[in-house]
């Protein structure tokens, strides 16, 4: 159960075919696999050994997947390192890990090497498609097409994903083969669910960033569903739909927000997206508009799943056979076990809400360099999420909110995604974020940041109103500003630290 032998189960299985198209060239999965293992060999020669830590840090493009399945072969350690991050986060994440070598592209060179540039062991930098002293072009060819002799056990340390940081500085979630290979294996047993509803190729867009735990299992899976994957570099909604109708693509996962842009696009009608069938949506909570929306828009529907990077990710998804549950991010993988408890760690019975745990082959080792960190999250083989979910008669999971959103005025517990999830019923609002300040008097209150849509006109007294009647007045915002739009991090995810940051400067209580 490890990631060196993913290829070779795909090829086993599928033979020879094409499993990557990028910028129209295509890929077979023998071209990847060679690539792989010439480019292990140059690690090897270059210094790396196992354990040794390399960071992965370009946009998506096929040099990305060759670079993990070639640290993988040496029986090194990925660390992928999401490319839009200032200098100063490469920095941070380098002086943790203290790679031994950095794989990356011209577009990123200067940021790297100021990111490192006294950086001591100093780490080997190599460029994809750069030429002169850090080119990477040439010099894999030279070397042999066969894994190297390496022993890759199960429990070895695989890949170190450094979390997104949006409440703190960043943790690497350190994550075995067996981690990786286990939930690659589950979620595309699932996938296979879902696959056998039609008979047709299989061709998967590739558009979440590879740096990112989603990204990176979802690809993972597709070997072991033979899929046909279009790498995009970035995310563009015209480019998004020019792809699926070019390669007729029949699924792919996203975050929220992608799927809100491409929903929203005034061109979208002027694509042909039939054969896409299914979208898998995770990462942060996707608005149920959003989702019939985009079912009744584009005749596809997106599922929703669950997961965290201490998982490797997935923990929770739909099933082909099951009916849709709204609200629901489906069950748990096939090996994985969920339940909640409350704040003495107790189990609560069904139906009630409580932080959500997880136990199964996939949990994280745990932190790199944090073992006391680790401890707070890992208790008796439980992964402790920080979710508030609660677990239906049919083992149906229902993520209500993160634990540490969850606001507490004058004592009662006020769950952001309730009001989030009303707010957008609202004509007039888009996006919707809410959470807690300080209060003196309360403890907490409710704010709520709202983006209208194009030509929507609407009050932020009026929202309030509109809450009011709807919710007991305890839960409603004392504070609501309309905004152009609401910031978020780099995986689509609302970035509510900065804005309660901002609302400390906004908000005047009395």
């Amino acid at each position: 159960m490890n990631l060196t032998e993913l290829p070779i189960e795909n090829i086993q299985m599928f033979g020879t075919y094409t499993n990557l198209i990028y910028e129209d060239r295509a890929y077979t999965n023998i071209e990847c696999e060679e690539q792989a293992s010439k480019l292990a060999y140059y690690l090897q020669h270059i210094g790396v050994s196992p354990g040794d830590r390399v960071i992965v840090t370009m946009p998506n493009r096929p040099e990305v997947l060759w670079s993990y399945s070639a640290i993988a072969k040496a029986g090194a350690v990925a660390v992928p390192v999401m490319p839009l991050l200032q200098a100063s986060e490469v920095r941070f994440i380098a002086e943790d890990c203290a790679p031994k070598a950095i794989i990356t592209a011209n577009l990123l060179l200067s940021k790297v090497q100021e990111a490192v540039h006294d950086l001591r062991p100093a780490p080997t930098i190599l460029c994809v498609d750069a030429v002169g002293d850090h080119s990477l072009n040439a010099r894999p060819a030279q070397y042999e097409t066969t894994p190297p002799d390496v022993k890759v056990h199960d429990d070895d340390t695989c890949v170190i994903l450094y979390t997104s940081g949006t409440t703190g500085r960043p943790k690497g979630v350190v994550l075995s083969h067996k981690n990786l290979y286990s939930n690659a294996k589950a979620a595309a047993d699932v996938a296979q669910g879902f696959a056998k509803q039609a008979d047709v190729e299989r061709v998967g867009l590739v558009v979440l960033p590879l740096s990112h735990a989603f990204g990176f299992t979802m690809l993972q899976s597709s070997y072991l569903t033979g899929d046909k994957s279009i790498v995009l570099p970035f995310f563009e909604p015209k480019l998004v739909f020019s792809v699926i109708e070019k390669y007729k693509v029949t699924h792919f996962s996203g975050v929220p927000a992608m799927f809100h842009a491409m929903l929203h696009h005034p061109d979208a009608d002027k694509y042909d997206l039939s054969s896409l069938s299914i979208c898998i949506s995770g990462s942060a909570p996707i608005a149920p508009q959003t989702i019939q929306a985009f079912a009744a828009k584009f005749n596809c529907p997106i599922f929703e799943g669950y997961g965290l990077s201490e998982a490797a990710p997935v923990v929770t998804a739909p099933r082909a056979d099951d009916a849709l549950r709204p609200g629901s991010v489906g069950r748990p993988l096939p090996g994985v076990e969920v339940r909640v408890v409350d704040d003495h760690d107790q189990p609560l019975p069904t139906g009630e809400v409580g932080e959500l745990v997880v136990r199964g082959p996939n949990i994280a080792k745990g932190y790199h360099n944090l073992p006391e960190e680790s401890a707070k999250v890992l208790k008796d083989g439980w992964l402790y999420t920080g979710d508030m979910a609660r677990i239906d008669e049919d083992g149906y999971v229902f993520i209500v909110d993160r634990k540490k959103d969850v606001i507490i005025r004058g004592g009662f517990n006020i769950y952001p995604r309730d009001l989030e999830d009303l707010l957008l019923n609202h004509p007039a609002v888009s996006e919707v974020a809410v959470f807690g300040i300080p209060s003196e008097a309360m403890g907490e209150e409710v704010v709520a940041y709202v983006v209208r849509r194009p030509k929507a006109e609407v009050t932020e007294a009026e929202l309030i109103a509109y809450c009011q009647e709807k919710l007991a007045k305890y839960k409603t915002p004392r504070y609501i500003k309309v905004v152009s739009y609401v910031p978020k991090n780099l995986v689509g995810k609302i970035d509510k630290k900065l804005l309660r940051e901002q609302a400390q400067k906004d908000v005047k209580l009395s």
